[in-house]
């Protein structure tokens, strides 16, 4: 179980891409104290909570509503997470790009930290490893989530403008992995039992 929990979180935490969201986060707090940064911060990761977790507990019966094979959104699953992984290597999100007009809270909640490949994978894990398992990892990457927030300005100290735009350049990369392995996995089993 350890090991379930640990690569869900792992994965979970990738996808949610903490560092990509930390010059969203210090442009739209620039003008707040700490104590308002830790407010916005959490009601972001409070936003990303209640979307992840409509999924982790009525995804499957909303894709039972919507006849969509397990196997099949898998597959969708890796693509979204390719596209989602090469935007976050080549910065080519508009979102990100002109993200000082929209409203903090919602932005950084979704799609920043709870878009599309977190709600796809937390689907996938509460099929193959179970509600408990998928709930501890969620719980985990939205905490770590929650401190990366709180902390950005500290990041950004440590690192450099240009060290976290890395950091979030190895993290698509490593979207995109977790991507190939979501593909490939779906088309093996759509194979197999065909």
């Amino acid at each position: 179980m350890l090991d379930e929990v640990l690569k869900s979180f792992l994965s979970l935490f990738v996808i949610m891409s903490s560092f990509a969201s930390i010059p969203v986060f210090l442009s739209l707090t620039s003008n707040m104290d700490d104590r308002q940064k830790a407010k916005v911060a959490s009601h972001g990761v409070g936003i990303a909570a209640i979307v992840l977790f409509i999924f982790l507990f009525f995804g499957q019966a909303i894709l039972s509503v919507f006849g969509i094979d397990f196997h099949s959104l898998k597959i969708a699953g890796g693509i979204i997470l390719s596209i989602m992984g090469i935007d976050l290597v080549f910065n080519l999100s508009p979102a990100r790009k002109g993200y000082e007009s929209s409203p903090a809270i919602v932005l950084i909640g979704t799609p920043l930290l709870s878009g599309p490949g977190v709600i796809v994978t937390t689907v996938i894990f509460v099929k193959e490893y179970g509600p408990l398992v998928t709930t501890v990892a969620a719980l985990a990457a939205l905490a770590l989530s929650w401190l990366i927030l709180w902390g950005s300005r500290y990041f950004v100290k440590v690192l450099g403008k240009y060290g976290v735009e890395i950091t979030s350049r190895v993290t698509g990369i490593l979207l995109v992995a977790v991507a190939v392995e979501f593909v490939v996995a779906g088309v093996k089993a759509i194979v197999s039992t065909s």
